[in-house]
C-alpha cells in the first residue's frame, strides 16, 4: 500500500515538472527568439506525450500483470487535459492579433484547419476529465463509463493529426507520434479480436 502511495505521489509530482521548467525558462527569458511559439509547441507536445502514456498503461498492465498501474492512467489523462488547456490558453491569450477575442479565434480556426482539429480534440477531452472521478464511474456505471472513455482514442488521433497539419516542413516528430499511436491502438484491436476468438473455441 505504501509503495502504491509513493508511486502515485511520484507520478503526480513528475507530471508537473515540465510546467515548472517551462515557467523557470520563461522567467529567465530562455524560451528562444519566439517564446510564445515555443510555449505553444511545448505544451502541445506534453499533451500528446501524456495522451500516449495514458494509452500505454493498459498494454503494460496486460503484458506484465502489474494491475496496480491502473491508478496512473487517470493521472496521465488529467495531465493531458491540463497541458491541452494550457496549450489553448497560451494560443488564445498570447498569439492572436486580438488576445482573448473569441471572434478572432474563430476566424483563425476557419483559416487554419489544424486549429479546428485541435480545439475539437480539446473539447472531447472535457467529458473525459469531468467523469474521471470514482463517483462519476459509479454514477455512469462501468459499461457506459468505459464506452465514453473510448473517446480518448479519437482525441489521440485528432491530436496527432493536429500536430501533423501544423508542422510545415519537418514532419518526422508527428509521424513518430503516429507510429506510437498506431502500435497502441493496434494492440487493442488484436486483444479485442483474441477475446472474440477464445469464447468461440470453448
Amino acid at each position: 500500500m505504501k509503495d502504491i502511495r509513493f508511486a502515485k505521489f511520484l507520478v503526480l509530482v513528475n507530471g508537473g515538472v515540465p510546467l515548472v521548467l517551462l515557467g523557470w525558462d520563461a522567467l529567465n527569458h530562455n524560451l528562444g527568439a519566439n517564446p510564445v511559439n515555443f510555449a505553444i509547441l511545448t505544451t502541445g507536445m506534453l499533451t500528446l506525450i501524456f495522451l500516449m502514456l495514458t494509452l500505454l498503461v493498459t498494454p503494460i498492465r496486460k503484458i506484465t500483470g502489474w494491475n496496480w498501474l491502473i491508478f496512473s492512467r487517470r493521472t496521465f489523462g488529467l495531465y493531458a487535459f491540463f497541458y491541452g488547456c494550457l496549450h489553448f490558453l497560451i494560443f488564445f491569450g498570447l498569439s492572436l492579433d486580438h488576445p482573448f477575442s473569441i471572434t478572432n479565434a474563430l476566424s483563425e480556426m476557419f483559416k487554419r484547419k489544424y486549429l479546428f482539429v485541435g480545439i475539437t480534440a480539446l473539447l472531447l477531452m472535457v467529458p473525459l476529465a469531468v467523469t474521471s472521478t470514482n463517483g462519476m464511474i459509479k454514477r455512469l456505471g462501468g459499461p457506459r463509463w468505459r464506452a465514453l472513455h473510448r473517446l480518448v482514442y479519437v482525441v489521440a488521433i485528432l491530436g496527432v493529426v493536429h500536430f501533423y497539419m501544423q508542422v510545415k516542413a519537418d514532419v518526422r516528430l508527428p509521424l513518430a507520434f503516429a507510429v506510437v499511436l498506431a502500435i497502441l491502438l493496434g494492440f487493442r484491436v488484436v486483444t479485442a479480436k483474441r477475446r472474440k476468438i477464445q469464447p468461440a473455441r470453448t
